[in-house]
């Protein structure tokens, strides 16, 4: 009798999604959240209140040629994904789900030599001993810069979790060009751009990107206050786009998790999903409401402007306070806590910058915040803050992140039933203002499985397309070949065009992504080759090579192109400082060389017309064999030049 293995069971076996919701159900009521989800029987979790007729559609059984992109065609959407504990960014194509580049971002990469190169690591930061200030990240959030309340094509700015650092990328040529270190925060997870500036009309682009402290700490965290969890505090920071460095920082109640912001660029917000500020988990789901906090940036800047703001810790950056008891008054609030169920996780703006769809995690429903109600209570004209709350749909189990169509619809992730659910705005506001007949839940979508971020093709700017929804799901056991313990995670596909969710396709995606974004490949515009002239140390012309000796320093000045290096060797003694900077002379589009020492730990690539460098102690005698690591030319093995090393 032959034995039966996992991944030998059928993917659409649905005795495998009923495993898989009762063991994370099971493991919630373990950790006490049981009366977190008290609203939900298991009746409501199959059809959920409000929407009984939104039966889930069953997975689809191949991909449909109508979504195959064929050989040498283009892919219609860029995908730009965090690559979470990798510390990187990817780009995917769509709708092939075909990967283009990982781009090392916090990570080192021997590929590109970033972490490596004497510029990479400038820009990564190095303690006084030369070495690496950090050699892990974990990306989280990636979002672009805007114009006119669409992509612009210039930047992509991600988190790091870890170690609280934000990341600025050039879109030209998908690389990061800067990383700044955020004073006094911990957890950095939430990072979004604004769209345009609160006040100047004429300033229609992003100047502004906002970044949520999740965990809170001592501040200043030096050691004082350890046992003393209700004097921790948590941190909001405006980053200026350009320089990367901190504009203000706002202290406030509880932590941030997810950010937002608006279209008209008044409001940046975050969802709170410990308000308790509890340190055990237990106590970070005592309140049956958390909050979703809105940020008065025109009035923060009018406080930082007056000076009224303190500093923490020998940092320089603005700190005004933000804190419930200091913003008692609407009029002058610089900061609005709108209650919302517990645990909230995602904090998403509809393209049409009415709402906010802040999804509960431990409740079943989805909180629609309209944004005028909250300009409207900063200027004192509601009750409560709760009053700015429009909607707020059962929808299923442990929703997530919401995306949006354009035409009216939503679409948030389901962690526990493991299915993506489409709801109707207008008639979530009318089933909350009491008409019974308003089903806000219009379709449902089985996916495989426990899906996390979702977000739809164009939905996070004011032109979305409704075509595609993206699913990354956190398991993907039986979906792929395995491959050990650890498995890929699936990227599925949805088509959202009609009236009924489709599943068009299964993408395997390395661990861990994160949140992504689709974004038109006319949007995106990037260069070919570099400019030599942007390089100061370029090294011009062949003429130009040579060893160049300053007592125990020494440069070695090279050029490439296809197939040689200008030098054949280069004499160095044992115990130089060595730095080597090599030009890319070539200028065919995608020519790129590679340079490499062995026993040296040395390996980079340069190229069209860039410019890098290295720097080492050459404390090894003997000869090492420098070559290109990157194919270039018939003669590719061919190119070498020696590194001779005497003692």
């Amino acid at each position: 009798m032959s034995q039966k293995h996992d991944h030998d069971v059928e993917p659409n076996d649905p005795t495998r999604r009923r495993f898989l919701n009762t063991a994370a159900l099971t493991g919630l009521a373990g950790a006490g959240l049981a009366v977190g989800l008290s609203a939900c029987n298991k009746e409501q979790a199959a059809a959920p209140a409000g929407a009984p007729a939104a039966k889930a559609e069953p997975m689809a059984s191949a991909v449909s040629g109508a979504y195959e992109v064929a050989p040498g065609q283009l892919d219609t959407y860029y995908s730009f994904c965090s690559g979470g504990h990798s510390g990187e960014v990817r780009i995917y194509g769509l709708p092939s789900g075909r990967l283009f580049k990982r781009i090392p971002v916090f990570n080192t990469d021997a590929l590109t030599g970033w972490g490596i190169t004497n510029e990479s690591r400038a820009i990564l930061g190095t303690k006084p001993d030369g070495s690496l200030k950090y050699t892990t990240g974990d990306t989280h959030h990636v979002h672009q810069s805007y114009k006119d309340g669409v992509y612009d094509g210039k930047y992509i700015f991600v988190n790091d979790k870890i170690h609280g650092r934000i990341a600025r990328i050039r879109m030209d040529t998908m690389e990061c060009d800067k990383i700044t270190e955020l004073p006094n925060i911990q957890g950095f997870h939430g990072i979004f751009s604004d769209k345009r500036d609160p006040v100047d009309p004429a300033i229609n682009y992003t100047t502004r990107v906002f970044c949520g402290g999740e965990f809170s700490i001592p501040l200043p965290n030096d050691g004082r206050d350890l046992d003393k969890p209700e004097a921790y505090r948590s941190l909001f920071t405006c980053v200026d786009s350009e320089t990367l460095e901190p504009r203000w920082q706002v202290l406030i109640d509880g932590n941030c998790d997810l950010v937002a912001t608006s279209y008209d660029g008044k409001l940046a917000c975050t969802n709170q999903y410990n308000t308790e500020m509890g340190v055990l988990y237990p106590g970070m789901m005592s309140a049956e409401r958390d909050a979703c906090l809105f940020f008065n940036v025109a009035r923060i800047e009018q406080a930082v402007k007056d000076g009224k703001f303190q500093t923490i810790d020998g940092s320089k950056v603005p700190v005004v306070d933000g804190t419930r008891a200091a913003n008692a008054d609407p009029k002058t609030a610089l900061t609005c806590y709108v209650p919302v169920p517990k645990n909230p996780h995602g904090v998403n703006a509809s393209p049409d910058g009415k709402y906010y769809a802040c999804s509960g995690k431990l409740s079943p429903t989805a909180t629609l915040i309209e944004h005028d109600l909250v300009l409207k209570w900063f200027d004192g004209g509601l009750k409560t803050e709760r009053d700015t709350v429009v909607a707020e749909p059962e929808i299923g189990l442990g929703p997530l992140h919401t995306g949006f169509d354009g035409r009216g619809n939503a679409y948030t992730t389901l962690f526990l039933d493991s299915q993506i659910v489409k709801w109707n705005l207008e008639a979530a506001i009318k089933s909350f203002q009491g008409d019974k007949n308003a089903q806000p839940v219009v379709d449902r979508i089985d996916v495989m499985y426990q899906p996390g971020h979702g977000f739809t093709s164009m939905g996070e700017t004011n032109q979305p397309d409704g075509k595609f929804f993206l699913s990354d799901n956190k398991f993907s056991k039986d979906r792929f070949l395995p491959v050990g313990p650890l498995h890929p995670e699936t990227a599925q596909l949805i088509d959202i065009s009609g009236d009924k969710m489709k599943l068009v396709a299964d993408h395997s995606v390395y661990s861990e992504p994160h949140d992504s974004i689709i974004v038109r490949r006319d949007l995106i515009k990037t260069r070919q080759i570099y400019n030599m002239d942007e390089f100061p140390n370029a090294v011009k012309s062949p003429k130009d090579s040579g060893v160049f000796r300053d007592g125990k320093k020494v440069t070695i000045k090279l050029t490439s192109q296809a197939p040689a290096f200008s030098l054949t060797e280069f004499k160095v003694k044992q115990g130089d400082e060595v730095t080597i900077i090599l030009t890319n002379h070539d200028k065919v589009e995608d020519l790129t060389h590679g340079f490499a020492i062995p026993k040296y730990n040395i390996q980079f690539i340069v190229n069209p017309q860039e410019t890098k460098s290295v720097t080492f102690v050459a404390d090894k005698p003997g000869v090492y064999w420098c070559y290109c690591t990157n194919f270039c030319h018939a003669l590719h093995l061919e190119m070498r030049s020696r590194l001779l090393v005497e003692a």
